[in-house]
């Protein structure tokens, strides 16, 4: 068992992991270049696929009274992974549940939603927080049917002063009006306030981790502050894990 591991376990996690090693990072890249099609899941090891499945079986179609409609994932202090995550987990949402899905593009900073999709993200929220109408026609159908992605549009100087506006609070309750489910990408939590404040206007927050690189004391913090803030912490991914045997035989068992 890794140290991310027992981390968790230390700090009380609903744990969710998704094993990705170097194959999640190369079919990243590969997916970079693709259309907002079923190829987004077709390159997948069957083991992330295995594991990603699960991970959106625990957060939204469990079997508790109440289960969150709106969720978000965040790293701690880096990038890696946490956008893809967020693909691919709202793709397999979409294709587990006859209701819409809505994948939003809360990272302001760094954007890596479009690209994940192979789509142009040269419309999004920053443009629905600027101008009028419906925050639905700011989003795009991107396939299946029921999945939409809501990308970052325009190039903001100050994402801390959007992300803090009334105007955020207001497209994201026009969002879950609109759609079923809301899977929400942040920044990361550790470098800066937005995440925290997107943290308060959905049902949880998914943590996403990086074997040996999150530090201990920097995800207990950051789990802290999401506790004093009532920011309920919904788990905990654990992102780029190595795999104690091959891949080839890893498959097999």
């Amino acid at each position: 068992m890794s140290k991310n591991f027992e981390l968790l376990q230390q700090a009380g996690f609903g744990l969710g992991t998704a094993p990705t090693s170097r194959t999640w990072e190369k079919s990243a890249a590969t997916e970079r270049v693709r259309s907002a099609s079923s190829e987004v899941l077709s390159s997948l090891e069957p083991a992330v696929r295995e594991e990603t499945l699960k991970l959106v079986q625990r957060l939204f179609l469990t079997r508790e009274e109440v289960a969150p409609k709106a969720v978000m994932f965040a790293p701690i202090d880096t990038h890696g992974g946490c956008g893809w995550l967020c693909s691919v987990t709202a793709k397999l949402l979409a294709k587990s549940v006859p209701g819409s899905v809505c994948v939003v593009e809360g990272n302001l900073r760094s954007p890596s939603l479009s690209d994940n999709f192979g789509v142009e993200g040269d419309r999004g929220l920053v443009d629905s927080l600027e101008q009028g109408g419906p925050v639905r026609q700011f989003a795009r159908s991107i396939g299946p049917d029921n999945l939409w992605l809501l990308s970052a549009g325009a190039t903001v100087q100050d994402s801390k002063m959007l992300v803090n506006s009334d105007r955020l609070r207001e497209r994201l309750g026009e969002l879950r009006e609109d759609f079923d489910y809301l899977v929400v990408n942040a920044p990361p939590l550790g470098a800066f306030a937005d995440g925290m404040v997107l943290g308060r206007m959905v049902d949880g927050v998914v943590l996403v981790l990086e074997e040996e690189t999150t530090r201990r004391e920097a995800a207990v913090r950051v789990t802290e502050g999401l506790r004093n803030s009532r920011i309920p912490v919904l788990g905990a991914v654990l992102n780029n894990r190595t795999f104690p045997i091959p891949a080839a035989v890893y498959k097999r068992l």
